[in-house]
């Protein structure tokens, strides 16, 4: 058993077996099936790439005899930092055969983070890429070994290993590989939280594999479904909902982008035929702008999903008329829950909402700040427990009892609004509210006002420190008319009915938005960088 891994209760275990949520079987049972059904379809496709499942199975089998025989066995845990490749796919497949632990990273994690994702994780491989990616992953790797103990295997995805292993060099003759459970750690996620570094998530194949069969199911993919993944396919929301894994789940075909543009994935839109493709509110503002601009056929969309945070009123009307397609829009958690609009949904409920959870299994609560259970339709913090969310993170007992109630719901700090048939709305996140001298401002409330005025491209609202009344709204803008001014917002947002404490008390002008690395607005800078301006300006009076 995994150290400092807290297993599921067996009576969960048992309940979820018996329903069927759970079927026992581990991914590489999963390709291995998927092989002998779809052999001779393609399973994955990269920039340079294209494979089969039964040419995808071979190679996993040959890389997860080679990671064998350079030490790497069950329970070790393994960073896996790789593009949208072929080799992430392969490579994260073969530690799963082998029992071995990903513990998936992103490319744009430099240091700091890695060197806390292999100290906190013990861990004792760390998979780079080669060449051509801005940035010296080889020198990185080397700080790494040396300054972290556990770590003895460096693995570069080059033809030249360089003083490491060369990925390439690994793939050989097929060996016995252990007999892996489906109970067992199939990996190692990174929470989604604002602050501090990432809490890691342990993921069963159990837990995981009912997750994308769930999505699969809802996002109606079978094997004529062509997902594209331009978003980073070791996060969450590319991986599984439904995701790279739940396309090769239903026997789909897996287009793999090097990068999220308009004039990297249209194309691909184009050349491969893609059914289905998610992207975040931030891309789905540029791709609509580029669509009327770009001469690409996009007809074989059927499915546009959008997540990662919440896509605007305004813009979510847009979705269709531009691309001819049905939005999805997606919210869920690294930890676990995933909601969806339905294919079948109204329009109304597709535009105003955030779909609803995939499983009837899911258990949801919505709760005051006392956690009393609020009133149907009421606004309040959304708890959730069920087959597929985690009853706890790895190695962090402490902020678990703070993160899960005594009876196991998982805390999402998300503000929302669960409709009687289940539709959520997500208003805020508990700790993005801001408090105006006891007055409760949900922030999305205000950004879709601003959105709907024309020369508004797009806005982050977030709260900003103010000695007197506690916290201030600040609104940072992007807007389409390098004339537009603050006094035009305010008179817009006056003749829209805002309250007037509601209005931004500060309207600050940029060019771009902070992202996170899965390309979300990223409102923590936001909000240091307002706080960095206040502080310059107070000094500045002294």
């Amino acid at each position: 058993m995994l150290k400092h891994y807290k297993p599921w209760p067996e009576k969960l275990k048992t309940r979820y077996k018996e329903l069927g949520c759970w079927e026992d079987k581990t991914f590489g049972q999963m390709l291995s099936d998927r092989a002998s059904i779809y052999g001779d379809r393609t399973a994955i496709v990269d920039h340079q790439s294209r494979v089969t499942y039964k040419e995808l199975d071979k190679y996993v089998n040959q890389l997860a005899s080679g990671f064998q025989r350079i030490g790497l066995s069950r329970e070790d845990r393994v960073v896996v930092q790789l593009p949208n490749t072929l080799d992430f796919v392969v490579v994260i497949f073969a530690l799963f055969r082998l029992g071995a632990i990903p513990v998936f990273s992103l490319l744009s994690h430099r240091d700091s983070e890695i060197r806390y994702f292999c100290e906190f994780s013990e861990a004792k491989a760390y998979i780079i890429p080669g060449d051509g990616y801005g940035y010296d992953f080889e020198q990185l790797a080397k700080t790494i070994q040396t300054d972290v103990t556990s770590v003895d295997t460096i693995i570069v995805a080059d033809e030249d290993g360089g003083d490491f292993y060369s990925l390439n060099d690994l793939y050989e003759n097929e060996t016995a590989l252990p007999d892996i459970k489906a109970d067992d750690v199939a990996f190692f996620q990174l929470s989604g939280g604002s602050t501090g570094l990432p809490k890691m998530i342990a993921r069963t194949h159990n837990e995981y594999m009912y997750s994308l069969r769930m999505s699969a199911d809802v996002c109606q993919l079978d094997e004529t479904s062509v997902y594209l993944a331009v978003l980073p396919a070791a996060h969450n929301y590319p991986l599984s909902s439904p995701g790279v894994l739940g396309t090769m789940y239903a026997g789909g075909k897996v287009v793999l982008s090097s990068g999220a543009s308009p004039d990297e994935a249209f194309p691909l839109i184009e050349q491969e035929r893609v059914t289905i493709t998610a992207i975040v509110p931030p891309l789905a503002l540029i791709w609509l702008e580029a669509v009327p601009t770009r001469h690409y056929d996009l007809s074989s969309l059927r499915v546009l999903q959008v997540g990662g945070s919440k896509l605007s009123a305004e813009a979510a009307k847009k979705v269709t008329p531009v691309f001819g397609c049905t939005l999805q829009q997606v919210y869920g958690m690294a930890e676990g829950l995933v909601n969806y609009t339905r294919l079948n949904d109204s329009d109304d409920v597709i535009i105003q909402t955030q779909g609803k959870s995939m499983s009837v299994y899911d258990d949801i609560r919505v709760v005051d700040e006392e956690d009393n259970e609020v009133a149907q339709g009421e606004i309040g913090e959304l708890l959730t427990r069920g087959p597929y969310t985690i009853r706890g993170y790895y190695k962090a007992e402490e902020h678990n009892e703070k993160a899960f109630t005594a009876d196991g719901y998982y805390r999402t700090g998300d503000l929302v609004r669960v409709s009687e048939d289940g539709y959520i709305t997500v208003i805020d996140r508990v700790k993005d509210q801001i408090n105006r001298a006891g007055e409760k401002i949900a922030a999305e409330e205000v950004e879709n006002y601003l959105l709907a005025h024309p020369a508004v491209r797009d806005v982050a609202i977030v709260a900003m420190p103010d000695k007197w009344l506690g916290e201030k709204s600040c609104a940072f803008v992007i807007s389409r008319d390098q004339d537009l001014k603050e006094t035009d917002l305010i008179a817009f947002l006056r003749t829209e009915g805002l309250a007037d404490y509601k209005m931004p008390d500060r309207i600050e002008w940029m060019a771009n938005f902070p992202k996170t690395a899965i390309g979300k607005v990223n409102k923590k800078e936001l909000r240091r960088l307002i706080e960095v301006k206040l502080n310059e300006h107070n000094m500045a009076k002294k």
